[in-house]
């Protein structure tokens, strides 16, 4: 047999025992061991500010209702309108005398809608009652949107500031385009034909 064939302890790798590391990894465990045993530096910590949480007032009605009893707003969107009344209570909403979640089933409609009375801080204080008609839930939402937004400025008319600068006393004017006649829709067209 030759000398490539028999294993020796020339030929054979060396098996790494926990004594026998290389000089590279005793530096590294040893200061890892430094690191874990040297007493810990306290890292200076700041702590963010404290916010002051404001409390805004709860909006009051501004005299009495024109009808003795309501406040009325009246929005549009597309083809959708929404008569909304509201007056003091304690935070019902009705939508065609159906609860806001039963008429809306997309949570995203519930959320636009009453984020109005959160920015004005009439959640929970004032009854809004809703019929709607025409359109689609989301022009009947954008229609309720802009409609409960006038009925609170007339509710409350320092609320108006608030109202106008998150734009819910603006009506959005966009609506579909009307189809052109022969073509097929309002701005598809009938691919052409040189021959």
């Amino acid at each position: 047999m030759t000398e490539e064939n028999n294993p020796t302890p020339e030929n054979t790798p060396k098996a790494e025992t926990p004594g026998s590391e290389s000089p590279a990894v005793k530096e590294t465990t040893a200061e890892v061991v430094a690191e874990k045993t040297s007493p810990k530096k306290e890292v200076s910590k700041t702590k963010a500010p404290v916010k002051k949480i404001e409390s805004k007032p709860i909006p009051t009605p501004s005299g009495d209702a024109p009808d003795g009893h309501w406040w009325w707003g009246t929005g549009r969107r597309k083809a959708a309108v929404a008569r909304v009344r509201i007056r003091p209570g304690n935070g019902e909403f009705q939508v065609n005398k159906k609860k806001l979640t039963d008429f809306f089933s997309e949570t995203r409609d519930h959320q636009n809608i009453l984020t109005v009375l959160e920015k004005t801080n009439t959640k929970g204080s004032v009854d809004v009652f809703v019929n709607a008609n025409g359109g689609g839930y989301t022009g009947q939402t954008g229609a309720i949107i802009l409609g409960l937004g006038r009925a609170l400025a007339k509710y409350d008319p320092s609320l108006e500031s608030i109202l106008r600068d998150n734009g819910y006393l603006s009506r959005d004017p966009r609506k579909v385009e009307r189809k052109k006649p022969g073509q097929p829709g309002a701005r598809k067209r009938f691919q052409f034909s040189k021959r």
